[in-house]
């Protein structure tokens, strides 16, 4: 059991020593302008080790702009969970709906937030809620796909247990339908998660707002490479826990 401990904490250390050797040869050779690690951490510091500093609205500190990207996803996410879930289920209980709807979802579904950010500029007009608009639509996708084929996948032994004991819709679905499709749920929830995130970047890229992803478009527009390695760090770090996070959730309910 230590040994398993140890070498889940060790081979990822060599992990990150080899992409940094990595990293550093070929910032030595391939492409001088990208910065190697030393250089990066130099000229990025300051935002690492004061994470909450304001000169400006764009020159904060790492974890303040992280702040405000993570709010805009909060408000998105949970716009896309509210939307999500219930057409989820009712893809899944009602063949009127699913076929009604869904070749309209399986149109929408593809559709880049590229596309989807201009559009809500012009609805909007103004940059925050055309984003929040954006990472709802887009991240809503997987909930209401897990969600209909979770319902959709519940044992017909349930439902006939339900239907002979004469239960109200209601109660079969509070009691039988809702925990027995669950994990199905919180596997569209750990998925939307992840894209809402991928869309918030994509937003603030465009919009210029602040937050990690408009940063990064700034930085790049300024050519300080050091500071967009940043970002990208940034952006997986908190992704990363942002999945490990939902991971932990859906195996609870997998196992209750």
């Amino acid at each position: 059991m230590t040994s398993s401990r140890a070498s889940r904490l060790v081979l990822p250390l060599l992990g990150v020593a080899l992409v940094l050797v990595v990293w550093t040869a070929i910032s030595q050779t391939v492409a001088p302008d990208l910065p190697s690690p030393a250089k990066t951490w130099t000229e990025s510091r300051r935002y690492v080790l004061e994470p909450f500093f304001k000169d400006g609205e764009m020159n904060q500190g790492i974890l303040r702009l992280a702040f405000y990207s993570l709010v805009r996803v909060a408000k998105g996410y949970a716009l896309a969970l509210a939307i999500g879930t219930p057409v989820g289920f009712l893809l899944g209980l009602s063949r009127t709906f699913r076929e009604a709807f869904d070749p309209i979802i399986q149109f929408l579904r593809p559709i880049s937030p590229l596309a989807w950010l201009p559009l809500g500029l012009v609805i909007f007009r103004q940059s925050e809620p055309a984003a929040i608009f954006t990472i709802a639509l887009c991240a809503m996708w997987p909930t209401v796909i897990n969600t209909a084929v979770g319902v959709r996948s519940i044992s017909q032994d349930y439902l006939n247990v339900g239907r002979v004991l004469r239960l109200p819709r209601r109660t079969m679905l509070a009691k039988i339908i809702v925990p027995a499709s669950l994990p199905y749920v919180f596997t569209g929830y750990r998925l939307s998660l992840g894209l809402a995130w991928l869309v918030i970047v994509a937003s603030e890229m465009l919009t210029g707002a602040p937050g990690v992803g408009g940063f990064l478009w700034q930085e790049y527009n300024s050519l300080v490479y050091s500071h967009i390695i940043l970002s990208v760090v940034t952006i997986g770090a908190i992704g990363f826990l942002l999945d490990r996070l939902m991971g932990a959730v859906e195996q609870r309910f997998k196992i209750v």
